[in-house]
């Protein structure tokens, strides 16, 4: 038989996509899932980007530039100049398939084996299955529920660091939680990043994502880290074009963007279709944009109210993405959320969540709560929050 890397078998399995066999098994039985455990959203995509690929006029397609072609990094530049990013050039711009492979640039690019990066968790927990490829280790600094997942204290951080450590990894607004921070913990994480030459590296992916009129800061915002920072983001959630896989690296290093760039030519080109797409995508946005927010406003604000309606359930308000930390009144969620789809329906119909035991580093720590993703429309939502409130009941009475 073939042998197996060791990376291979160290290779977490995704939380979110581990229960997909059970999900296509109920389905197959006729049962309709709702899903609330994956962050694809139904907002439909904006026509520009639909047209643009509809009436492409190419008649080769051909390998884009390796970080990324001109036209597209223009509209992200842009698209960031109107951030008041006034400084930044096509060339701070590195073009990736999708966020993902953003990350694994940077990481890379900032590590080697053995290395160590410092993450607030939960985190998303594909940041586990990317450090895990190149061999680096993933430092947690554990958030609490009571505390809506808030920044931990920055002296918890100042414990982690060692001469391993290269980088502090944030994603504002935060995946799995929704929680937004604050520009005062962010200048406090500047601050240690100056003290200690690390990186920062920031995923900003739900940035336009944000509500009761807050505003994500980003990281760029702070000019005493500004070769100390990286900034990941993404087309995927800002115009529902997850399948387009488009994303790019940020950065005013040119240390670090010169060393990104061999890994980028080495995968040869970004998504030729993805990149034609988002161009469109980002002319006269603002509607598109705004008409979103509003609407995530509305199904975060019905979710969280009738969530907490439920005995025993806490779900803190979230203040950005379209995802909730909620923590459930049961004994283990990875068990309730594969019973909810082998062994549970109610009227013919089930939910879907995402344990999150795997978005952290300890999964005891995650052992009662879930992601919920308000994905789906409002009339959805309140059906499968009513289906939880059931399957909860049914589950306690059943496994009591």
């Amino acid at each position: 038989m073939p042998k197996i890397s060791q990376r291979a078998q160290h290779m977490p399995a995704s939380p979110v996509r581990k229960l997909v066999p059970f999900a296509t098994a109920a389905k197959q039985k006729g049962i309709k899932v709702y899903h609330l455990n994956i962050g694809q959203p139904d907002i439909e995509t904006p026509q520009t980007a639909l047209d643009a690929v509809k009436n492409i006029d190419l008649k080769v397609l051909e390998y884009a530039l390796s970080e990324g072609n001109l036209d597209y990094r223009i509209a992200l530049r842009d698209y960031y100049h109107s951030l008041g990013f006034n400084d930044l050039t096509t060339d701070n711009f590195i073009v990736t398939n999708g966020g993902s492979e953003a990350l694994n640039f940077a990481i890379s690019t900032l590590c080697d084996d053995g290395d160590e990066i410092i993450i607030p968790e939960p985190y998303y927990a594909n940041y586990n299955g990317f450090a895990g490829t190149f061999n680096i280790n993933v430092v947690a600094v554990p958030s609490t529920i009571d505390t809506g997942f808030a920044l931990p204290s920055i002296e918890e951080f100042e414990k982690k660091i060692t001469n391993k450590t290269r980088a502090i990894v944030v994603c504002n607004p935060g995946n799995p939680t929704g929680y937004l921070y604050s520009r005062e913990e962010l200048q406090k994480l500047a601050e240690i990043a100056k003290k200690h030459d690390i990186v920062i590296i920031s995923d900003e992916v739900y940035r336009e994502y944000v509500y009761d009129g807050e505003k994500q800061i980003s990281m760029f915002e702070f000019p005493e880290v500004a070769d100390n920072v990286i900034v990941i983001d993404s087309e995927s959630k800002r115009y529902s074009m997850c399948g387009a896989r488009i994303g790019c690296l940020i950065t005013r290093s040119k240390k670090i963007h010169d060393a990104a760039i061999l890994f980028a030519q080495a995968r040869l080109s970004p998504v030729l279709l993805g990149q034609i797409a988002a161009t469109a995508a980002h002319k006269n946005d603002a509607e598109y944009i705004a008409k979103v927010r509003e609407e995530y406003t509305e199904r975060r604000d019905l979710l969280v109210s009738l969530l907490n309606e439920i005995p025993g359930v806490i779900c803190p308000k979230p203040k950005g993405a379209f995802y909730c930390g909620v923590e459930l009144p049961v004994d283990d969620t990875e068990k309730f959320a594969q019973w909810l789809l082998e062994s549970y329906s109610n009227n013919n119909e089930t939910v879907m969540v995402a344990p999150m035991g795997g978005f952290y580093s300890n999964p005891e720590l995650g052992k009662k709560q879930v992601r919920i993703a308000y994905v789906l429309n409002q009339n959805d939502l309140r059906r499968s929050v009513e289906i939880l409130k059931d399957a909860i009941e049914k589950y306690n009475t059943e496994f009591a």
